[in-house]
Formats: structure tokens, sequence, C-alpha cells
């Protein structure tokens, strides 16, 4: 709890229904894909989130949502929804709302959560990859078909699948704050750029596949939802060429590793080596704000 909002599970209907009205105010009205109160209660019940952060009026700021089970004999915990409404973004609670849902996990003895993600969304990447310390080693292309949320027009739904190792020792530190960035991740001049010089709304590069490098970059968008609403062909585009690029070299043994949040030129870093829960790991370079 802090001054600005609370955040706890939703325990009466009139939560859930705040819940369900929040998702239609993120992704659309009417909405097919949004959870149903009755759904957001089972989970709860079978050890899944279903919890939002409340602002001290009771308006509902933010919420996050997942389910609990067994992907490949390995007991999981698959985070479905977080949103966070407009007002509220960029105030650190999206990364509370995580915060709290790794502490829910961790009192229940799940040790690894996974979702998915846009790779476009430059935001996302960033909460992602350098808030929390996820990886990536998993690009599905339409995950989920064709929806009817405008977040999801004309580009469709191509996901990275993170996993985020809760008590890895570097998730740990940028938990408690300890986090430095060392090592020789940050000679990035180094790594090698799969997609050349794109900025902005400039055209995304032609992917050059079969480089060899244990540090590759590819380059994103920095604000993909501008790009869709002004040149939904260029959106398009950058589209099918990080999709080439991604699956191409994770099909080789690459993980996506870290966002690097430059303004200019925000791009994914992708590593060739694995990231064990028993090793030291070094950490990327502090992106830029």
């Amino acid at each position: 709890m802090t001054d600005a909002w609370s955040i706890r599970p939703f325990s009466s209907l009139e939560d859930y229904e705040a819940c369900v009205a929040l998702q239609e105010e993120t992704w659309g009205q009417g909405f097919s894909e949004r959870v149903p109160t009755a759904i957001l209660k089972v989970s709860q019940i079978l050890g899944g989130v279903a919890d939002g952060a409340w602002s001290a009026d009771g308006r509902l700021l933010g919420f996050v949502f997942g389910m609990t089970g067994l992907r490949d004999g390995e007991p999981v915990h698959w985070s479905d929804m977080l949103a966070v409404r407009p007002e509220a973004r960029s105030s650190g609670l999206g990364t509370a709302l995580k915060h709290h849902q790794r502490a829910r996990m961790l009192d229940t003895g799940i040790r690894t959560v996974l979702w998915t993600f846009d790779p476009l969304r430059a935001r996302n990447a960033h909460l992602n990859f350098t808030l929390l310390g996820v990886r990536s080693a998993e690009y599905v292309e339409d995950m989920y078909g064709a929806t009817d949320s405008p977040l999801h027009r004309g580009i469709g739904t191509d996901r990275l699948v993170v996993r985020w190792e809760l008590d890895h020792p570097d998730v740990e530190a940028r938990i408690a704050g300890t986090w430095q960035p060392t090592g020789p991740w940050g000679d990035l001049p180094a790594a090698l750029d799969v997609l050349g010089s794109a900025t902005g709304f400039e055209r995304p590069g032609a992917p050059t596949l079969g480089l060899e490098s244990h540090r590759l970059t590819v380059r994103d968008p920095a604000d993909i939802g501008a790009i869709m609403e002004t040149e939904p062909g260029l959106a398009l585009e950058w589209r099918r060429r990080t999709r080439s690029a991604l699956t191409h070299y994770i099909a080789r043994g690459w993980q996506v590793g870290a966002f690097l949040r430059d303004a200019a030129s925000p791009r994914y870093l992708l590593v060739r080596e694995a990231r064990s829960r028993d090793a030291d790991h070094d950490s990327p370079p502090a992106p830029s704000s």
C-alpha cells in the first residue's frame, strides 16, 4: 500500500465488474477476449491472481490477472492480463502490480511466471526486460488470431513469450533496487545490428539473417501506436521485419535478454548464452529514459 494506491485481491461482485469495465476501457468496448467475472473468481480458487490497485477514493486504477497450472510438467503461473489507467501510467503502478504478483506466487511455492506481450510495444518491453528482468526464447506468430481490439488493428497478434524466474539473483536485485549494470553487456558498439539504421517513424532496415555473434540487436519502433494511427502500412512493415529477425535468430539459439530504451533508437539485445538459474548473470546496461 502507498499513499497513491492499495493493492488487494478482488473480493466482491463490484470488484469483478470494475475489472471487466477496465478491460473494455483498455482494449475496446465489447472486447471479445475480456475475462468475465466468473473466471476472475474461479482463478482465485485455483491459486491464480485477480487483484486490483485502488485509489484512496475507491477507484480501480489497474489490475493484474493470471492462472496457475502446469506447462511441460513444470508448475508455473501464466500472467494473462495487466492494465493500468492512462492517468496512472508512468507512476510505477504497473511495476508494483508485477511485484505484488511475484510475492503472491512465491508464497504459494511457484518460482516461474510466464506471459506474452507484443514485441512492438516499447513501453511494455521496458517494463518486462529492464524493470523486471525477464528473458524470452519463444516467439509466436499471430498467437491470438484476429481480435476486435483497436490495439491490434492491422498488425496481428504476434507475441514474445517471456519467462520470469522469480528467485533468480538478477531478478531479486531489480526488485530490491540494488541492480547495477555490469559485465560485457556494456560494449554495445560490438553488438551487430540486425535491422540496420532505423529510428522513430523511419522505416526499419531489411533484416540481415545469418549473422554470427554472441550479441545482436534488433531495433524497435519508439511508438507503434502513433505509427498505427498515421501510417498503418509502416506499422505492418515493422511487424514483418521484426518478426523475420526475431524468429530467425531465436530458432537458432539466441534469446532476447534485454531492451534498451534509447528514445531515438530503442532495440532488443539478443544473446547466445542461455541463462542458468544457478549461475551468476551479467546484467545489461541501464537504458536511457
